[in-house]
């Protein structure tokens, strides 16, 4: 089955910094454009940051726009997500998933083929 694998998670104190990676060792969605959301226990899963499939168009959710950067490797096969002045609001199951569909970078519903996930919890 076709699957992204998320890795690099885990426990922070505030204001540190995590970098979470997002493989495709199928090699499958190089030319897709990938998503990183995010879901906090009891709530909807929400979107995080979005990269083009050349790395050319980003976006970022208003809560994390100057803290956290997307980007991908030359091969297209591994987003990354560095996340830095992390916050306990910041505390959530981290997804990645290719843009399958044509319709708004924000909404998960464009996505498909989500991995597992990884957890990062920040501590105040």
């Amino acid at each position: 089955q076709v699957q992204m694998v998320e890795s690099g998670g885990g426990l922070v104190q505030a204001g540190g910094s995590l970098r979470l990676s997002c493989a495709d060792s199928g090699r499958t969605f190089t030319n897709y454009d990938m998503g990183w959301f995010r879901q906090a226990p009891g709530k909807e899963r929400e979107f995080v940051a979005a990269i083009g499939r050349s790395g050319g168009l980003i976006y970022y959710a208003d809560s994390v726009k100057g803290r956290f950067t997307i980007s991908r490797d030359y091969a297209r096969t591994t987003v990354y997500l560095q996340m830095n002045s992390l916050k306990p609001e910041d505390t959530a199951v981290y997804y990645c998933a290719p843009k399958r569909y044509s319709g708004s970078y924000y909404s998960d519903s464009e996505y498909d083929y989500w991995g597992q996930g990884t957890q990062v919890t920040v501590s105040s």
